[in-house]
């Protein structure tokens, strides 16, 4: 019979925490399209902080984030995601991607490139967690035109998942 110590059950404690951070956003990941956006926004806490500073946006609700994910989706078509990182702890879940897509309309506000200019965006998201959900998203965008390539010269792990979307 085995006794778990005071610091294996610390540690057991930290990597459920953790694991439960993970799904939380994997969830809001996998939800993030206009069918499942209630379900992306359900992860939130009421006083959701958003923040996209590349752009200027800070929001502070889920009825205008969510708004503002719709404009988003309808703006860009997504070509490919490239997820290279992702680590966690009891506090932050921290998230490095590229997205490859093309800007349809003016919905990204304060977008640096016109509709029709396909782009390479290096985003990473720090999402500060509360009891399992997501207190603050900030999302650190990088824009940079596709086919640009003094600019788009990205540092791609062996492991890293790549989705095509066309």
């Amino acid at each position: 019979m085995s006794v778990e110590t005071g610091a294996e059950s610390r540690e057991a404690i930290r990597e459920a925490i953790i694991a439960r951070n993970n799904a939380t956003v994997d969830q809001h990941f996998h939800n993030e399209n206009a069918e499942g956006i209630d379900l992306a926004i359900g992860v939130y806490t009421d006083d959701i902080v958003w923040e996209v500073p590349a752009r200027g946006l800070l929001l502070r609700d889920k009825a205008t984030v969510k708004a503002e994910y719709l404009k988003i989706f309808a703006a860009m078509q997504v070509h490919k995601i490239t997820n290279l990182h992702r680590f966690a702890t009891e506090e932050w879940v921290f998230d490095d991607s590229i997205f490859e897509i093309t800007v349809k309309t003016d919905g990204f506000r304060n977008c640096p490139f016109p509709p029709g200019t396909r782009c390479s965006m290096r985003l990473t998201h720090a999402f500060q967690m509360r009891d399992g959900k997501i207190c603050r998203e900030n999302g650190y965008e990088i824009w940079r035109r596709a086919d640009d390539t003094d600019r788009v010269n990205d540092d791609i792990p062996a492991d890293a998942v790549v989705t095509v979307f066309d």
